[in-house]
């Protein structure tokens, strides 16, 4: 045999060594059978001698299920007591979803279209993809406890179960190349989890009898062979992490029986892998969305919880990222402690702020910072309460909190970037969205160089929450709804397709591609710079720019190109009213507090739409081919602090307009000035007593002059050289320089005067 040969044989040797199993994947395993799936070290401490009893199997898996889930079972009817005094509002939650679900499918349902729902109407595949989940029977289960142990809803599961190992035999099931797929790794996964929260509900109940339990077992181990074999290399994307968790779930709880420790080991590799790719370097999960980082971190989180329980070592990998995505989260937060709308969030639609403090609360429980703490509650939602063991809900009690510490801070891998005024309730807080994951854009939005904010409590700036089945999806998706910049009709987001398999999910072909230019954040400003290629099919080059006064405003300045005439628009969300039209946008807050969204420079229309109730306003400078508006976001507290739209040149804070102790010279400058401290924007000299300041080009820039010191930071997006007379030493980023001097974007020289 040749060396190649040999190399051939034992590759082939080592992968169906790896990926062989005894438990098969296309049907389960009888009771009667399910004894010869055991590991030999359990079948000796059980019985070396001879076959045991399926009764004596059972009370062997119930005992080791107890020490090993979430919560040792035989607490249930306390659990469930104390469930029903924190949580009274549940029980009819409960009991509506059960119904729902009882009314719609028969015990023994179909698992592949075309079938009817019980009154007749068809199913679709949005409810099939739920249906196989099996959300709503966790909800029956309950709805058993409520209901003083009816029978009938433990059979309804139980026969309910059998009619997919049914299907599953029979080949009458809907197919992964569906799109649809009953046993497709995320919709697989839900379901693992959800038939082991309803295993643990009823193993106490006489009526759930050792046969029904070594049923549910045969049927989870089938899962766990089939997600195994159907998830032998690495696939990007939630759904194979979903599915993932469950079958580290399986091996962790089920590990009596063979091919359980295989199926550890390859779903925590590819994990592990999902981990090292998909959570960014910055901490953010690759999607950009906090629906989806959260959904990860409960993935990573089940397994983890379980593995401590049986104290089974984990790389320190899986520590140190865990608690990253639960940090991420604190430096993405509103200064209220909830969290800006980011792509496809989902868990309710049109809201516009996510609640994060039930994801939060789980971080402080795994690792009790304080950090984590102050976004925490003393209750965790309905739903984690199941997931938790009596230590971590003892820690409830006493959690304790630490202001953060951070203020503007930024995730450069996933392109989000923060303008913070600080924690207090009433604080301002800018998120801008900069980046496009290469890899899985699915749950990306038409957002691109899209702003989010908050002041005084309340969202200024909102972003949406979407809803996969919900028909204006595409609407909600796109750029009309995002506080965005656009070129004529064109939308960020092109080429919409709906997902083959019709549960309403959608996704655009082509986004914008960002470049950030520069991010700068000092004592005075914050600075962000960014371009996007969106409109460059239609021959216009783009860029905005940001700049936060600290603890004061916003300006953003929209930058467009063109060898040709269009139509140029800025959209703002929010129920803003046309106070000095086109000029000046407000929007006003029970408490008296609002918003001004002020424009510098002359533009022509303003309209607003909406939609669900939402509304946005677009703003239109036309039949231009280069033009840049320039446009302050002011955040007022009380009527008296707004900016007075009865004045022709109305102070703004402490800042004047178009007054300056500075001479400007320049084609169209504008300036923003207070004490000792200007902005100019199109400026090209500026000259104040001995100080001479000239640009190579018309340039946005800060300047801040003291007693002994001159400070210039470049606000604009491009390089330009500057040259300054009247001054001593220079130092340009910290370093001595002389005489003419390149400004980068956001670069600050500093400069001591005669």
């Amino acid at each position: 045999m040749t060396s190649k040969s040999t190399l051939l044989l034992f590759l082939f040797c080592s992968t169906f060594y790896m990926y062989s199993q005894q438990i098969p994947i296309n049907k389960v395993i009888t009771n009667e059978s399910l004894y010869d799936y055991l590991r030999e070290d359990v079948k000796k401490e059980l019985d070396p001698t001879k076959k045991i009893s399926q009764k004596r199997l059972a009370e062997y898996l119930r005992n080791q299920f107890s020490k090993r889930y979430f919560y040792d079972w035989k607490t249930f009817n306390n659990r469930f007591d104390e469930y029903n005094t924190i949580y009274p509002q549940r029980k009819q939650y409960h009991q509506i979803r059960a119904n729902d679900h009882i009314s719609k499918f028969s015990d023994a349902t179909h698992w592949k279209l075309p079938f009817n729902y019980l009154n007749g109407k068809p199913v679709n595949a949005y409810a099939l993809r739920h249906l196989a989940r099996q959300h709503k029977m966790v909800d029956i289960g309950f709805q058993y406890h409520y209901s003083n142990q009816d029978t009938t809803l433990l059979r309804y599961f139980t026969n309910q179960m059998q009619s997919l190992n049914q299907a599953l035999e029979q080949e009458k099931y809907e197919k992964i190349v569906d799109g649809n797929g009953v046993y497709e790794a995320f919709r697989s996964g839900y379901r693992v989890l959800n038939w082991f929260r309803i295993h643990a509900m009823f193993l106490s109940q006489k009526h759930y009898s050792d046969a029904d339990q070594l049923r549910t077992i045969a049927t989870l181990l089938q899962h766990g062979a089939h997600l195994f074999e159907k998830n032998a290399a690495f696939k990007s994307g939630n759904h194979q992490t979903r599915g993932l968790s469950a079958l580290a779930i399986i091996s962790i709880l089920l590990r009596d029986f063979v091919d359980t420790d295989k199926w550890y080991t390859h779903s925590m590799t590819l994990l592990k892998e999902h981990l090292d790719k998909e959570i960014n370097e910055d901490g953010f999960q690759f999607e950009r969305s906090v629906h989806y980082h959260m959904s990860d971190i409960n993935n990573y989180y089940y397994i983890y919880q379980l593995a401590k329980i049986s104290d089974i070592k984990i790389d320190q990998l899986w520590t140190n990222r865990l608690k990253s995505l639960f940090i991420t989260l604190s430096k993405i937060a509103y200064p209220d402690t909830s969290a800006p709308v980011l792509q496809d969030d989902t868990d309710i639609p049109w809201a516009e702020k996510n609640d994060i403090s039930a994801t939060l609360t789980l971080g402080y429980l795994l690792f009790e910072d304080p950090l984590i703490g102050y976004f925490a509650k003393n209750t965790v939602d309905a739903t984690t309460y199941w997931f938790l063991n009596q230590q971590q809900l003892n820690l409830l009690k006493n959690i304790q909190k630490q202001a953060p510490k951070f203020r503007s801070s930024t995730f450069p891998e996933t392109g989000y970037y923060i303008m913070r005024e600080g924690w207090d309730h009433q604080d301002n807080m800018m998120i801008i969205s900069s980046g496009l994951d290469d890899k899985k854009p699915d749950h990306q939005h038409g957002d691109m160089l899209g702003i989010q904010a908050m002041a005084n409590g309340h969202v200024i700036l909102p972003n949406y929450q979407v809803r996969y089945s919900l028909k204006d999806l595409e609407l909600f998706k796109n750029s009309m709804v995002k506080n965005v910049a656009l070129v004529d009709d064109e939308l960020q987001g092109k080429e919409y397709t709906s997902n083959k398999g019709g549960s309403g999910f959608g996704k655009f072909k082509l986004l914008p591609k960002p470049k950030t230019i520069a991010w700068k954040s000092t004592d005075d400003l914050d600075v962000f710079m960014g371009s996007h290629n969106g409109f460059e099919n239609i021959g216009v080059r783009y860029s905005r720019q940001i700049v936060y006064i600290k603890n004061d405003f916003w300006i953003i300045k929209d930058n467009f190109n063109s060898k040709k005439a269009h139509s140029y628009k800025q959209v703002w969300q929010g129920h803003y009213s046309k106070e000095n039209t086109p000029d000046l946008l407000r929007s006003s807050f029970d408490d008296g507090s609002g918003c001004d969204i002020f424009q510098l420079r002359e533009v022509d229309t303003v309209i607003s739409s909406g939609a669900r109730g939402k509304q946005w306003s677009v703003v239109s400078k036309n039949d231009h081919n280069t033009f840049s508006f320039i446009t302050l976001v002011y955040p007022f507290s009380r009527y008296s602090d707004r900016i007075d739209e009865s004045l022709t040149t109305p102070k703004i804070k402490d800042w004047i307009l178009n007054t300056s102790p500075w001479n400007a010279k320049g084609p169209n400058v504008i300036s923003l000035s207070n004490k000792d401290s200007s902005l100019f924007f199109d400026a090209e000299q500026l000259s104040l007593q001995n100080i001479e300041i000239t640009f190579s080009e018309v340039i946005d820039v800060f300047v801040k002059k003291t007693s002994k010191e001159l400070i210039i930071q470049s606000i604009d997006d491009q390089e330009i050289q500057i040259n300054i007379s009247g001054v001593k030493k220079q130092l340009l980023n910290g370093e001595i320089t002389k005489g003419k001097v390149t400004l980068k974007p956001g670069d600050i020289l500093k400069c001591s005067l005669l």
